[in-house]
C-alpha cells in the first residue's frame, strides 16, 4: 500500500525557503571560519574552531529540516559568547569577527522564525535525528577528551613537566614549610613617555626561601597587563607565589628572584597606553634594575651597564597581555644586552620590521637569545596576532629555532585570563636558566 506524500502549505513552503537560506548562510560563514583558521596555521585553534563550525552547520541543518527555528538561538548564544571572548576592541588583529555575523543571523532566524511559526500555526517537522546526534556526539567527545586531559594534568605527580591542560594541583594547594617572601620596593624614576618629571613607583620582589646575600640568584622581571598593577602576579593572585615556593621546594627549578613592576606612570598616556610599552625600557634600564640589583644579590657584579651586560644570561623578562607587548618593545627590542630569556603570554603587537630595526642591528645582532617562550589560549583574542607575529619573527631570525630555543604553546579551552597565564608561567619557569 503506497503512502501519500503530505503536501506543504504555502506558509510552510515560505518558511522552508527562508529557513533554508538561513541555514546556507550559517554553513557558509562556518565554512569560511574553518578556512581562515587553516590559513592561520595553529593546529589547536584549527581543531577547536573547526569542531565548533561543524556543530553550527549540523544544528543549522536540523533547525531547517525539522522546522525548529528555536535551535538557531543555540547558535546565536554560543556565537555571541565566542565573539565576546575571542575579540577585543583595541586588539591589532580583530580576527574573530565572523562570530558576530553568525550570532546576528542565527538570532534573527531563531526569533523571527519562531514568531512566524506560532503566528502562522506552522507545525514542527520530524526531527532530523542523525545530524542532531552527530552534533551531540562531537560536543560530548570534545568536552570529554578535554576533561580527561585536564584531570590528568591537574592530578599529575612527580617532577614538573610541560603542560598544555592544567598546572598540577600539588603546586597550588598549599604553601610548603619552606616558603619565600614578597617585599615592596619603592624607587625613583621619571615619566619618560611624557614630560620627564620625577615620579615615585613601587615594585614587588619575591625572595626564595633561605635567600642570602652571600649567594647569587637568577632574576625574572614579570609584568602584568592592562588595568592591573604591580601587585597582580604575586599579591592579587597569590597562587603564583605558592607555585613558585613549591617548584623551588621540590627542586623543579633553582631558587630565583622575581620582580613584578608596572608599566603605568600615574595617569600618563591614558589614551595611548602603547607608548608606555616602549618608554618602560628607559625606566627599566636607568632606574628599576639599578635599584633592585643594588639591593638584592644577583649575578650582576655591579648595578650598571657593564654589570648588567655581563650577567644577561641570568636575567629573564616575561609579561602577560600588554605586559607581553612591553616585553617585546622594552626588553627584547631595547634591552637584549641585559636579558637573554623572554616570555610572551597572550600578547605581541610587534611585527618583523620592529625586530629588523632593533635586535638585528648593531651589537644586538651578535647576542644570543637563549629562549623565547610564547603562549596563549585557543579562545584568547590575542592568539591570531601572536601567531602571525611569531611566524614572522621565526622567518627572519636565525637565532630562534622552533623546538630548540623557542616554542609556542596554545592551551585548549583557555581564554584571556589568569588561568591561562598561570599555566604559561609554570611552563616558562621550567625553560629559563
Amino acid at each position: 500500500m503506497m503512502r501519500h506524500k503530505i503536501e506543504m502549505t504555502a506558509d510552510e513552503k515560505m518558511w522552508n525557503r527562508i529557513s533554508q537560506i538561513l541555514a546556507v548562510v550559517l554553513v557558509l560563514l562556518s565554512g569560511i571560519d574553518i578556512v581562515r583558521f587553516a590559513i592561520l596555521g595553529d593546529k589547536t585553534a584549527f581543531i577547536t574552531f573547526s569542531m565548533i563550525a561543524v556543530v553550527f552547520m549540523l544544528v543549522a541543518y536540523v533547525a531547517w529540516k525539522s522546522r525548529m527555528p528555536f535551535l538557531y538561538l543555540l547558535i546565536a548564544v554560543t556565537a555571541f559568547v565566542l565573539y565576546f571572548n575571542t575579540n577585543f576592541s583595541t586588539s591589532t588583529y580583530y580576527f574573530n569577527w565572523l562570530f558576530l555575523a553568525e550570532a546576528i543571523v542565527a538570532a534573527l532566524g531563531g526569533i523571527l522564525g519562531t514568531t512566524v511559526m506560532i503566528w502562522k500555526k506552522i507545525p514542527m517537522g520530524r526531527v532530523a535525528v542523525l545530524p542532531l546526534a552527530a552534533a551531540v556526539l562531537i560536543l560530548a567527545g570534545f568536552l570529554g577528551f578535554w576533561k580527561v586531559r585536564y584531570d590528568a594534568g591537574h592530578e599529575a605527580q612527580g617532577q614538573a613537566r610541560d603542560e598544555l591542560w592544567a598546572v598540577p594541583s600539588k603546586y597550588d594547594e598549599e604553601e610548603p614549610e619552606q616558603a619565600g617572601t614578597v617585599e615592596e620596593v619603592v624607587y625613583d624614576t621619571r615619566a619618560y613617555a611624557t614630560d620627564g618629571r620625577s615620579v615615585k613607583k613601587s615594585a614587588y620582589v619575591y625572595l626564595p626561601y633561605g635567600y642570602s646575600k652571600e649567594k647569587e640568584y637568577n632574576i625574572l622581571y614579570l609584568m602584568h597587563g592592562t588595568g592591573d598593577d604591580e601587585k597582580y602576579w604575586l599579591k592579587t593572585n597569590t597562587y603564583n607565589k605558592t607555585m613558585l615556593d613549591n617548584m623551588i621546594a621540590d627542586g623543579d627549578i633553582e631558587p630565583l628572584i622575581v620582580v613584578t613592576p608596572t608599566f603605568y606612570v600615574e595617569d600618563d598616556c591614558a589614551d595611548d597606553l602603547d607608548q608606555l610599552t616602549y618608554s618602560f625600557a628607559k625606566e627599566l634600564r636607568n632606574d628599576l634594575m639599578p635599584e633592585i640589583e643594588s639591593s638584592y644579590s644577583t649575578y650582576a657584579k655591579s648595578a650598571d651597564d657593564k654589570g648588567f651586560a655581563e650577567s644577561r644570561d641570568h636575567r629573564a623578562f616575561a609579561g602577560l597581555s600588554r605586559g607581553a607587548v612591553t616585553m617585546y618593545h622594552s626588553a627584547l627590542c631595547q634591552s637584549l644586552d641585559y636579558f637573554s630569556w623572554f616570555g610572551a603570554f597572550s600578547g605581541s603587537r610587534t611585527d618583523k620590521t620592529a625586530f629588523e630595526d632593533t635586535i638585528q642591528t648593531g651589537d644586538f645582532a651578535e647576542l644570543p637569545i637563549h629562549y623565547l617562550y610564547v603562549a596563549s589560549g585557543n579562545f584568547d583574542f590575542a592568539l591570531p596576532g601572536q601567531v602571525l607575529d611569531y611566524q614572522a619573527l621565526l622567518d627572519i631570525e636565525p637565532r630562534l629555532r622552533s623546538g630548540v630555543n623557542t616554542c609556542f604553546d596554545v592551551f585548549p579551552m583557555r581564554y584571556h585570563s589568569m588561568g591561562n597565564w598561570h599555566l604559561a608561567l609554570y611552563n616558562f619557569l621550567q625553560k629559563i636558566f
